[in-house]
C-alpha cells in the first residue's frame, strides 16, 4: 500500500463538474492499493499517518500531527501509484489491486483513518474520473509505502 501525503491549506475533488469533497487545513492523501495488501498494511499506515508530525508549531518546527491541529483529510484512490515503468514507455499497473479487492480496502482505510485521527475524512469516488485541486502548503509532500517500514 502506498500513499502520497500532501499538507494542504485547501483541497477539493470534483466529479463530472460537481464538487464531491472540500477541505481546508489538513491532508490530501492519494492511496494506491496492491493486490497483496492486507489489514496489517491498513492498520500500520493509518497509525503512521495519524502520528505524522508535519504541521508547524509556534516555533515553525514540524512538530504537530493532523490530530493536533484538528485538520481535515481527503483520501483519493490512486491505482497509478503502483505503475511499473521498467519496460517501454507505457506504464503497467499489474501490481495494483483489482476493484473487487481494492474498494473494500479503500473503504476500510478511510474508516480506520477517521478512527485513528479523530478528524473528518472525506473521499473521492473509487474508479471515477476525478479532478483533484489542492494548495500544497510548504510544499510538504511525503511518500510512504507499507512494504518499506525501515
Amino acid at each position: 500500500m502506498r500513499v502520497v501525503i500532501q499538507r494542504v491549506s485547501q483541497a477539493s475533488v470534483t466529479i463530472d463538474g460537481k464538487e464531491k469533497s472540500r477541505i481546508g487545513w489538513g491532508l490530501l492523501i492519494l492511496l494506491g492499493i496492491e493486490h497483496d495488501d492486507g489489514d496489517d498494511d491498513i492498520a500500520w499506515l493509518c497509525r503512521k499517518i495519524a502520528a505524522l508530525r508535519i504541521f508547524s508549531d509556534e516555533a515553525g518546527q514540524m512538530n504537530r500531527s493532523v490530530q493536533d491541529i484538528k485538520g481535515e483529510i481527503i483520501v483519493v484512490s490512486q491505482f497509478t501509484l503502483h505503475a511499473s515503468t521498467k519496460k517501454g514507455n507505457r506504464p503497467s499497473f499489474i501490481r495494483a489491486a483489482r476493484p473487487e479487492t481494492a474498494i473494500p480496502m479503500y473503504e476500510q482505510f478511510v474508516q480506520i483513518l477517521a478512527s485513528e485521527t479523530g478528524c473528518p475524512v472525506f473521499t473521492g469516488e473509487f474508479g471515477a474520473d476525478m479532478k483533484v485541486s489542492l494548495l500544497n502548503d510548504g510544499p510538504v509532500t511525503i511518500l510512504i509505502d507499507s512494504k518499506i517500514r525501515e
